[in-house]
């Protein structure tokens, strides 16, 4: 058996990982499932983020069984999301599409179980892969800087500097460590907090932008739909501020639409 390929985003997956089945530190919503299945992988496993609102945190591992790829999720509390090693190594199984159920892969597995069973998955066979729609959307405000609600922090570009992004992602750091993942100086980040989880790695990113003088803050993950920045926008309640943050005067237990309009200078 070839062992899987491991990562810790499912933004690092390259030409290896076509045919491949993949451990990967990304939660298991729509858009790294997407990510994943154009990869062309064999499949796949995730961090389950804590599950969340509406089920959020593993609707990407059922959207790949509809498209036939075998996938699971992993317990968030298990394994450091974000962290592909950890996952491999400590994560234990929470969720199995049904792919991936007819392959032996059930709830309570260790994932170097799971993989063995993923491993006899049939090779992807060029199936079209469906658009998921609109990953960026503007928030409409009279303030003096752009917002924007990103899917993905991934999706942060280089005009985003100086301005506010509310972001689908989880807080993590990839493996644990400073990484480039928000290269762009933005003025503020908002992230969702993928229930905590193992060593409170979904909120690791907001002690690193608090060395840049970034304001970062995460929303509870019952409260908003992970990987869906507008429903961080909409429906996110903040569950942890950096100390940047709480300087320009957010706070957790605010609404994100709330602390947005604070640092927009609209409240």
């Amino acid at each position: 058996m070839h062992p899987p390929l491991v990562r810790d985003s499912v933004t690092q997956l390259d030409a290896q990982a076509r045919a491949s089945v993949v451990v990967c530190g990304s939660h298991g919503g729509l858009y790294p499932a997407w990510l994943a299945a154009r990869a062309g992988v064999r499949a796949a496993i995730f961090n389950d983020a804590g599950i969340g609102r509406s089920a959020a945190g593993v609707g990407g591992v059922y959207w790949l069984g509809g498209l036939g790829i075998a996938a699971c999720a992993v317990d968030c509390q298990s394994a450091r999301i974000a962290d592909g090693a950890d996952m491999l190594a400590s994560g234990i199984v929470s969720t199995a599409n049904d792919a991936a159920a007819a392959l032996g892969c059930r709830p309570g597995q260790p994932v170097r179980e799971a993989v063995a069973h993923l491993a006899h998955a049939h090779a992807p066979q060029g199936h079209a892969i469906p658009d998921i729609g609109e990953t960026r959307a503007s928030i409409a405000n009279a303030g003096h800087r752009p917002a924007w609600a990103l899917d993905s922090v991934a999706l942060v570009e280089p005009r985003d500097a100086r301005a506010i992004v509310v972001s689908g992602s989880h807080a993590g750091l990839l493996g644990g460590k400073p990484d480039a993942v928000l290269a762009t100086d933005v003025f503020a980040a908002f992230f969702n907090d993928a229930g905590g989880g193992k060593d409170g790695a979904g909120f690791a990113r907001l002690a690193a932008l608090d060395e840049r003088g970034i304001a970062a803050a995460t929303v509870w993950n019952g409260s908003a739909r992970i990987g869906d920045g507008r429903s961080t926008y909409e429906d996110g309640t903040l569950s942890r501020v950096n100390a940047t943050g709480e300087r320009l005067g957010i706070a957790e237990g605010m609404t994100a639409r709330e602390a947005v309009a604070r640092l927009l200078g609209l409240a």
